[in-house]
């Protein structure tokens, strides 16, 4: 686990000279990433949500592509298609095909387009004309989306936000942070990530993260807190058991990266926002009163008693 923790430290540290002040952020899509999940990064324009996903790739020598989400974008797009090529139809890939893949903007492509993520994101494949195809491994998918606009842009259905297994948050940085990315900002341009790790170690860490053990109070203390959620009167939609599985994986993947053996409490609390915040659907009366998933989280881990 030792070695582990050294990769997967180099690949936050090689991160962090583009992006400044987001460690734990960082740590949260490098958990899903080893945990095969996917992850939903909400912020305001100009936060480095797209830096951010390009930065990870680059220090782990991935193939990365992005795909800009519009209105006109259809699925053929996204997957890719037949084409006739030398008196035969011929199978082009698309940029789905790819390890990494930044959907940018995703609320802005139509449920259609939308909808052509869910096979790739669940089942790893596409399929076109009735022919399957596997995705390469690893394969995670970093979807943008702007809380703020609503003109233009077309809400995500319950079932294709419970597909991402965390919801990272970027929030402004702080005056200080600020400063330090005007004083980095020629060195950020140049763009100096480089490869600190493998498509390998990616994959083993894949692997090894079955060996993190989740005590069995833990599992309970995890399952106490997603029953927890649905017990609100604010709440409509509570998380479901693909919320605890998500839950406990970010958990397991965490607890990797940083060395350990074994979950403790304090990494379910770390990860709990990510993994539930965007599982909860509030009562349309509790948003008008202030209440938001997050704080409902809060609200749960401080009643929820740890092991």
């Amino acid at each position: 686990m030792g070695v582990a923790k050294t990769v997967y430290q180099r690949m936050i540290d090689e991160a962090s000279k583009v992006i400044i002040g987001k460690k734990e952020e960082l740590k949260i899509i490098l958990a899903t990433l080893i945990a095969k999940g996917h992850v939903l990064l909400e912020g305001v324009p100009g936060v480095a949500k797209t830096t951010m996903a390009k930065a990870i790739a680059s220090s782990a020598d991935l193939e990365f592509k992005r795909i800009q989400f519009t209105p006109d974008l259809l699925p053929s797009d996204i997957t890719g298609t037949f084409v006739f090529e030398e008196g035969k139809f011929k199978f082009r890939k698309g940029p789905i095909f790819a390890n990494i893949i930044l959907v940018d903007e995703i609320n802005r492509a139509s449920p259609k387009t939308q909808a052509a993520l869910l096979e790739a994101m669940q089942e790893r494949q596409v399929t076109v004309w009735g022919t399957t195809y596997k995705l390469p491994e690893p394969f995670l998918v970093i979807a943008t989306m702007n809380p703020v606009e609503l003109e233009g842009v077309y809400p995500l259905s319950e079932a294709q936000i419970d597909r991402f297994m965390s919801k990272v948050y970027i929030d402004y940085p702080n005056r200080d942070e600020t400063v330090e990315i005007l004083e980095r900002l020629k060195k950020i341009e140049e763009w100096p990530i480089k490869p600190v790790a493998s498509k390998e170690d990616i994959l083993r860490a894949q692997e090894e993260i079955w060996k993190i053990y989740v005590d069995r109070n833990i599992k309970y203390y995890i399952a106490d807190i997603v029953d927890a959620t649905r017990r609100y009167s604010e709440v409509r939609l509570g998380a479901s058991p693909r919320g605890a599985i998500a839950l406990m994986q970010l958990s397991r993947a965490l607890a990797l990266i940083e060395g350990r053996t074994n979950v403790e409490p304090d990494d379910v609390k770390r990860v709990a926002k990510a993994a539930l915040s965007h599982r909860i659907i509030l009562k349309p009366e509790a948003k008008m009163e202030g209440f938001t998933p997050e704080r409902i989280i809060e609200n749960v881990l401080e009643r929820v008693p740890p092991p």
